[in-house]
């Protein structure tokens, strides 16, 4: 699959922010409706679910907006962390919507309340179900082309809602045969317990990106490989790794014969450039020339831990 270049990355962000946007609002209306013809405690979960993702799809709208534009004199690695800031606004508001259906979900207990309608809320849940999928299958083609958080995490939030429509659609099928209101209220809890844990790992990954972790283990792995592999490199070390939402940071020392030219030695750090962009067309690059066989005090010698590449 051909590389996008950064203005098609954008629109195809944009878009699937927007359309993220209008599903959010068509389930909330269909939902809406189901929880007043039904008095599910499970579909009002659900519709507040739908909510939490019109809040968090809106955020991501707007950080997808923000994100995109270029590097400016004050923010001179461009914008793109506002991805993880709008990922980690999310994961609040998700947690917070699973304590409150938590808290309705006792009162509902202590107090419970038959359901009606049940067949016309599996309909209202399928026609969710069916929605939802077709947006997670276009945000995950968005997120795998542009590599992007914020675009990542939407479609998290929505594969939460696969799962909680399928629980829901399980729960309206048991009360309508058997009868067992109590089902609802555990199914409302169970899909709390689910949303917390998302929440949980969307804040985690924010808070990673933006204390600027080290990427994957394969992608430095693979960087040393492409280096270590050009032509006329004797050796690297001090690799340093960020994520700048979606635009790689690779930073090190190459090591070359110390008798170059500054020119030659220029246009060898050149090379290592071009074949790194080979595999990571947007990721940003920053050579220290040293020559080969150097002794001097290296990060990789003063960094705390046991650190492997």
């Amino acid at each position: 699959m051909p590389s996008l270049n950064e203005t098609q990355i954008n629109s195809l962000k944009k878009r699937a922010a927007a359309c993220s946007v209008c599903l959010a609002v068509t389930l909330i209306v269909i939902k809406t409706i189901g929880v007043l013809y039904t008095g599910s405690l499970s579909v009002l979960s659900s519709m507040i679910d739908s909510l939490a993702d019109l809040f968090a799809s809106s955020i991501t709208f707007i950080a997808v907006r923000f994100s995109s534009q270029p590097a400016d004199c004050d923010h001179r690695y461009g914008h793109g962390k506002a991805e993880a800031l709008s990922a980690l606004i999310q994961s609040a508001f998700i947690a917070g919507s699973g304590i409150f259906v938590i808290y309705d979900g006792i009162t509902r207990f202590i107090s419970p309340r038959p359901l009606e309608q049940t067949v016309f809320g599996i309909l209202i849940m399928g026609i969710s179900l069916l929605l939802t999928l077709f947006l997670i299958a276009y945000q995950r083609y968005v997120a795998r082309r542009t590599n992007s958080q914020a675009i990542r995490a939407d479609a998290a939030h929505y594969t939460v809602d696969v799962v909680t429509n399928i629980s829901i659609i399980i729960t309206l099928i048991v009360v309508y045969y058997f009868g067992l209101y109590w089902f609802d209220t555990l199914t409302a809890f169970l899909v709390s317990a689910y949303l917390l844990l998302n929440a949980y790992r969307l804040a985690a990954d924010a808070v990673a990106l933006l204390l600027d972790r080290e990427l994957s283990r394969t992608i430095r792995e693979n960087v040393e490989k492409i280096v270590l592999s050009t032509a006329h490199v004797q050796g690297m070390h001090d690799l340093r790794t960020r994520d700048l939402g979606g635009i790689y940071i690779f930073e090190f020392h190459l090591e070359l014969d110390g008798s170059l030219t500054l020119d030659v030695a220029h246009q060898y750090s050149d090379n290592v450039e071009a074949e790194i962009r080979k595999l990571y067309p947007s990721a940003q690059i920053i050579i220290h020339q040293d020559p080969a066989g150097l002794k001097e005090n290296r990060l990789d010698h003063n960094l705390v831990g046991n650190c492997q590449l």
